[in-house]
């Protein structure tokens, strides 16, 4: 026989009960807050809607509504990180204009930096770089105009223009008090991603200047031809290299590795993480490697800096990097129209981000003189790699 201790029973029955009730508070709770938040979000429409209504009522100036929903859509994106913004499909027929390796323009890569357009890298050889135009510099006029309240494509817009025709823009420059004035005249701007040579006779430069997708098929090519002049010292340079395909950072960045993790990307999904590694074999079997950075190396260019410098494989030398951590894609809309959305951020192999820090080198050595040119008699980081691969 088991005998049933009644207050034992009573003190179980009422804990049951406690329990109960507290998880249908807790219920409760979360679906008033659910339905709260829901509230919430149809009121700052309602808001939305009012303030759109009244600037069409009564703002001084007559404003167009399609631009102003733009601009909104624009502002909800570039609130999130620097890098996501909408594009209209006329700026999305612009930029695969641009991506497609020939367009007329400054040849400025830009973002946007405290409400200013920031030059994140000249091209090498564009009118902008021949002018003086350096990574880091703000532009704040474009002919005059100011470009600080404007959005990124209002700016990018102020920029374009006929082929031959002449820009002044002003731009404001760390460690330079006074504002500088440049005029330049559009070109055409034709994409070569990869340049080379061979200096003193015995060291392998290779120029990258953006990562697309012929980017390490032709650097493949490069150091085989070095290979047949008996080339056993190399420079990458990346210095004013904005980025690119991930993709194409991770194969060039294998060429020079014999194994070990290259990048790891971390997304909102812990399933779409993903880690990419090396495969055995290194391009230019282990003989010494030197890389070229700046301000003006970004995203693509970080991960292929960070991963040969964290694996001991090359010698870093030049400035502090950009500091741009994250991967973006380009979504479709329904208008025909895309945005360009932060998807996921990357990591170095010691699990580092660098954004906002960038990749600092193992020696650092500052541009000499306001007519630093790259790879000119003025350049004085290559003349520095160059004097240390010969002895």
């Amino acid at each position: 026989m088991v005998r049933i201790n009644s207050k034992r029973e009573d003190n179980y029955m009422k804990k049951k009960f406690i329990t109960f009730t507290s998880i249908l508070v807790l219920i409760l709770i979360s679906k008033t807050s659910f339905a709260s938040n829901e509230q919430s979000i149809y009121d700052k429409i309602d808001l939305f809607g009012e303030v759109l209504d009244k600037i069409n009522r009564e703002y001084v100036d007559e404003v167009d509504q399609s631009d102003a929903m733009d601009a909104a859509i624009n502002g909800v994106l570039q609130s999130l990180d620097p890098y996501s913004a909408y594009m209209s499909p006329e700026t999305l027929i612009e930029m695969e204009t641009e991506t497609s390796g020939k367009f007329g323009g400054l040849g400025i890569e830009v973002g946007m930096e405290f409400g200013v357009v920031k030059v994140m890298t000249p091209m090498d050889g564009s009118p902008a770089a021949r002018e003086g135009v350096k990574a880091g510099d703000y532009i704040v006029k474009i002919n005059g105009i100011q470009v600080q309240g404007k959005t990124l494509s209002e700016a990018v817009e102020l920029m374009r223009g006929p082929v031959g025709s002449s820009i002044e823009i002003t731009v404001r420059r760390r460690g330079v008090k006074k504002a500088l004035i440049f005029e330049i005249t559009r070109e055409i701007i034709e994409v070569e991603s990869v340049k080379s040579e061979i200096i003193d006779e015995s060291i392998g430069y290779i120029r990258l200047t953006s990562f697309n997708e012929n980017s390490s098929r032709q650097i493949k090519d490069k150091i085989k031809n070095f290979k047949k002049d008996k080339i056993s010292k190399y420079v990458l340079d990346l210095r004013n290299n904005p980025g690119g395909l991930l993709s194409q950072a991770i194969k060039i960045s294998d060429f020079f590795l014999n194994n070990g993790e290259i990048v790891s990307t971390k997304s909102r999904k812990s399933s779409e993480n993903r880690k990419y590694f090396a495969k055995k074999g290194d391009i230019i079997n282990g003989e010494t490697l030197i890389v070229l950075i700046n301000y003006g190396s970004a995203s693509a260019s970080e991960i292929v800096a960070g991963a040969l410098k964290e694996h001991k494989r090359a010698i870093v030398i030049g400035e502090n990097s950009y500091g741009k951590g994250s991967v973006q894609s380009i979504i479709p809309l329904q208008n025909k129209g895309a945005i360009r959305l932060t998807i996921s951020k990357y990591y170095l192999p010691s699990g580092k981000s660098i954004s906002g820090t960038g990749i600092v080198p193992d020696i650092e050595v500052v541009e000499s003189s306001e007519d630093f040119r790259i790879n000119t008699k003025t350049d004085n980081q290559l003349d520095f790699a160059i004097k240390l691969l010969n002895g």
